[in-house]
């Protein structure tokens, strides 16, 4: 099998990914959906200008003085009418400053007596947030393949919006295999391990905005994957376990019954060199993962990640940073190697520190990381404090 390298596999991943339809949904469900259109402002953010503060609204050139209180100016019921000179109206955070006020004093500084206050000198402009201050009508707030988040979710109804159009979330079907495999709570037998693998990947899927189901796991009979395969109802297929070329691992031969054309056989990269990707001839993607958790969680980012934000018309190249190097490496072999690791910040640098152990089994050492240490095929060997390639986790 033709070994490929971590850039080459996704690219030829992602060329058969396409963009899922797009659809109109309120934007309170939109939450992790990716934005299929540009979000403008219908009109200036604030409106109109707004007192920062409660206090007075005045105009600045009365100050210092003994000015009439002439009305009062809440968020939502502003001040009728304007203010001349020698008058103040009395206002609040958020309010609109009434016309011909300038300047708001607050109320510490000022002294009220009856339906007069007195307020020192001030500036025009003083605690005032003007019109559009935040964003201006007909302005760009959120371009197309920005995900919805909180905050912005928070701008677009800002802007006046109560809809949103974004792309559709894509279906995945989420198989593992394994006569070893067994899942909770079910008591394993003495030979069995419990399924830790495909709970993870299952969040994960859902963390990044796809629909997933999940099958129980697979017994290691050829019918048994083909059926699994043929039954999967999704724009891609993830599998997990059986993606080598042992006697019990049967996923290749499955896809290949149902017309699998591969676009990656496998993957130069450790861990997670069986990793395969193609087309079945129904049109479905099959992505096939390793069995072992840190690989198939390893190749998950690497590629699963990626396909699915292509999916959703988001970038699918994964971030990485730059990191100061936290301890000495040797020269790595033939296979980029994505090592588990732990970041740290000082002085307003980021350090990255591998974990000890990297046996692709151990799911305790990927629970402890919180990024990923690129190293290229055949680097040399690293000196503590030399810069090299982060991919940071996600962590709650």
């Amino acid at each position: 099998m033709k070994l490929l390298s971590v850039d080459d596999a996704r690219a030829r991943m992602l060329a058969e990914i396409a963009a899922l339809p797009v659809e109109r949904v309120a934007l309170a469900d939109s939450i992790g959906r990716v934005l299929a259109e540009e979000v403008r402002a219908i009109r200036d953010q604030p409106p109109f200008a707004a007192s920062a503060m409660d206090g007075w609204a005045v105009r600045a050139a009365d100050g210092p003085g003994r000015l009439t209180i002439v009305g009062e100016s809440a968020a939502g019921h502003g001040h009728e009418g304007r203010v001349a000179a020698g008058q103040a109206v009395r206002i609040f955070t958020g309010a609109a400053v009434p016309e011909g006020c300038d300047a708001v004093v607050i109320q510490e500084d000022a002294t009220r007596d009856g339906d007069n206050v007195r307020v020192p000198e001030t500036k025009a402009g003083s605690n005032v947030r003007p019109a559009g201050g935040d964003f201006k009508r007909d302005q760009a707030l959120l371009e197309p393949g920005l995900r919805i988040d909180p905050w912005r979710l928070s701008l677009a109804a800002s802007a006046g919006r109560a809809e949103v159009a974004v792309y559709g979330r894509p279906r995945v079907a989420l198989l593992s295999t394994g006569e070893e495999i067994v899942q909770a709570p079910a008591a394993p037998g003495p030979f069995q391990i419990y399924d830790s693998g495909a709970p993870a990947l299952a969040a994960m899927i859902a963390s990044w905005g796809a629909l997933v189901t999940r099958a129980k796991p697979i017994r290691d009979q050829l019918e048994a994957v083909i059926e699994a395969m043929r039954a999967a109802e999704a724009e891609l297929i993830v599998t997990v376990g059986g993606a080598s070329v042992g006697d019990h691992d049967l996923v290749r031969a499955a896809a290949e019954t149902l017309g699998l054309s591969y676009r990656v056989e496998s993957v130069a990269v450790r861990p997670g060199k069986p990793t395969f990707f193609g087309v079945l001839a129904d049109g479905r993607r099959l992505l096939g993962l390793p069995g072992n958790p840190a690989s198939a969680f390893v190749c998950a980012e690497m590629f699963l990640h990626p396909i699915l934000s292509a999916y959703q018309g988001a970038e699918p190249q994964p971030a990485t940073i730059p990191a100061k190097l936290g301890q000495d490496l040797p020269a790595n072999g033939p296979r980029e190697h994505w090592m588990r690791a732990k970041l740290s910040y000082a002085g307003g640098e980021v350090a990255i520190t591998p974990c000890r152990d990297q046996d692709s089994s151990l799911v305790s050492v990927f629970a402890a990381s919180d990024a990923l240490l690129r190293r290229s095929a055949g680097a040399p060997a690293l000196a503590a404090g030399e810069v090299v390639e982060a991919l940071p986790l996600a962590r709650a």
